[in-house]
């Protein structure tokens, strides 16, 4: 059965959620742009997801100097067609069904960058249909897929830490674990 109103290619949905890569602490910097460690971690995810084709279309990202910086960087490499662009309702205690609902109108291939709490609420909301349940641990400048099947039904398919992908001078890092 597919949502009303769509057909079963507009119901299927792909999206990915990122979590901000590393950021410098408030001591070093209070705007807290990325740290060098946050730069090589997420252009390193961002250079090995352009090499998969992953189809993007827009990347919407959080007020925040380490969620702009991270979407920026994402945008380089991915070059979706709708540009990326700062969203409200991703900063780390907004309410994480502001986007649950935004995401039904959604065009496939939507990356949403932002923070903890609030990728782990709405993982968990889209999930299982509550946000008090930690369904998936995310890791700075980690991405995460999520589909939507045409019943409207969210499932988890796969998820990139900076630590699983080859490094430039071909260090190959281990997975500990999703």
């Amino acid at each position: 059965m597919t949502l009303p109103g769509r057909n079963e290619e507009e119901a299927n949905m792909n999206m990915y959620l990122v979590r901000h890569a590393e950021a410098k602490s408030d001591q070093e910097d209070p705007l807290r742009p990325l740290s060098a460690k946050g730069r090589e971690d997420i252009t390193r995810v961002a250079t090995y997801l352009s090499q998969l084709n992953i189809p993007v279309s827009k990347i919407f990202h959080s007020a925040k100097l380490r969620a702009t910086q991270t979407a920026e960087i994402l945008f380089e490499h991915l070059k979706p067609g709708r540009g990326v662009s700062e969203a409200d309702g991703l900063s780390p205690l907004d309410d994480p069904a502001i986007w649950a609902e935004r995401l039904r109108d959604m065009p496939d291939g939507v990356i949403l960058v932002g923070h903890l709490p609030h990728l782990a609420r709405l993982t968990s909301l889209l999930l299982c249909g509550a946000t008090d349940k930690n369904i998936v641990s995310f890791m700075m400048a980690g991405i995460v897929c999520l589909r939507r099947d045409d019943t409207g039904l969210w499932s988890l398919q796969w998820m990139l830490t900076p630590d699983m992908v080859i490094g430039e001078k071909g260090t190959r890092y281990a997975c500990d674990g999703l």
